[in-house]
């Protein structure tokens, strides 16, 4: 029998209390960011119930692929919807984000208090001074395949390269400059419509307004932005954050941000679950929780109002060329990300923890949350001596 395409409910009939358990299971144990996620989700939708088969499962992915925001999260927000509908979908979406949130709020009540104990500061100085080398090692393991399947090797190049030095450097504009990569590509291939200029034009501004002041607005839009507005996920959304967060609003300082970036690589569940931690930071429990909300309400639209149309969209030419430029832009972004993640590092010791953890992941190739949770362990024993911090 042909496969469904993604755009279709299987009719498989899941019961939402074992959507909600298994995608529930999925987000407690989900370490190690969007590779760990999709095997899990592969396991449990095509291995252990054939609720979709291996190609509907590889449309699934292809088509979260083109969204906006965390595309693991909407892969399973997607798989979800597949198998028992709306309702599924949110009652998935929501089990797969919550067990990563709850974790990463509880940290942060910890990391973030006036007055941390030091073995808890140095935990998070350690595991911070590794994201630089996680950054790049996720950004060098997509590049591959992205070489692979790129039209023109050439250009290719030039968009890697804009978007890591604009990683490195733009902070909060380089969702400009993604969005800019892909309709640059959109009009070198010459498939434009005159009807979707404007809206390929005006859109990317949007990542530019800041609100002027501080608070509960401001939070809104910083977690808007990250969720809405990110293509490439991951990594990509650290420079628009850590510019907001740290230099725009001061919610916290550029040491605290980091920790927060590492330890939202520990935990399970997606890496957009920082922006919990970013919230917390300027608005307590509340903010986190609000911050998160606003982050993956996305995900939950793009799925749930877009799910029946995205063969369409995958066959329309003018998003495989916008793809073309914004995906390996969105590349280099990451491998960029790793510049104002290791400016943020003070000190000699921690330096030394980047080199340690950049030879384990990128030479000897070892797990990134075993990896994280060495330099942490690190980390507190430097902390608990009294060294700098």
């Amino acid at each position: 029998m042909a496969a469904r395409p993604a755009d279709t409910p299987t009719g498989a009939g899941v019961g939402l209390p074992e959507v909600g358990r298994e995608w529930g299971r999925i987000g407690c144990i989900g370490f190690g960011g969007p590779p760990a996620h999709i095997s899990l989700l592969r396991e449990l939708c095509v291995t252990r119930h054939q609720w979709l088969s291996e190609g509907e499962f590889e449309d699934a992915i292809a088509a979260c692929n083109l969204l906006p925001g965390p595309a693991s999260t909407q892969l399973a927000i997607l798989c979800a919807w597949r198998v028992a509908g709306p309702v599924g979908a949110l009652v998935g979406g929501i089990a797969f984000i919550v067990p990563g949130l709850a974790l990463i709020l509880a940290l942060a009540v910890v990391f973030l208090a006036s007055a941390p104990p030091l073995w808890v500061g140095g935990a998070g100085a350690g595991a911070g001074a590794a994201v630089a080398a996680v950054a790049v090692r996720a950004g060098v393991g997509l590049l591959p395949a992205s070489w692979r399947g790129s039209p023109l090797h050439a250009r290719w190049l030039a968009y890697v390269l804009v978007g890591g030095v604009a990683a490195a450097t733009l902070g909060a504009l380089l969702v400009v400059v993604l969005l800019a990569g892909g309709l640059l590509e959109v009009l070198w291939q010459g498939r434009v419509r005159q009807g979707g200029r404007l809206a390929l034009h005006v859109w990317p501004l949007l990542a530019t307004v800041s609100v002027a002041t501080g608070g509960t607005l401001a939070l809104v839009w910083v977690a808007l932005k990250v969720g809405a507005l990110s293509y490439g996920g991951g990594f990509v959304i650290v420079p628009l954050m850590q510019a907001d967060a740290v230099s725009h609003y001061h919610w916290m300082t550029s040491v605290q941000f980091v920790n927060g970036v590492a330890l939202g690589q520990i935990t399970p569940g997606p890496v957009l679950l920082t922006i919990a931690f970013v919230g917390y930071a300027a608005g307590g429990i509340g903010g986190g929780l609000l911050a998160a909300a606003v982050a993956f309400a996305p995900s939950f639209a793009f799925v749930l109002l877009g799910a029946r149309h995205f063969s369409r969209l995958r066959a329309n030419p003018q998003v495989q060329s916008f793809l073309d430029g914004a995906g390996p832009a969105a590349i280099g972004a990451i491998i960029g990300a790793a510049v104002p993640l290791a400016l943020a590092l003070h000190t000699g010791w921690q330096f030394g923890v980047l080199s340690g953890a950049a030879v384990a992941l990128l030479l000897l190739r070892r797990s990134v949350v075993p990896v994280l949770l060495t330099a942490g362990l690190i980390g507190a024993i430097v902390g608990a001596t009294g060294a700098p911090l």
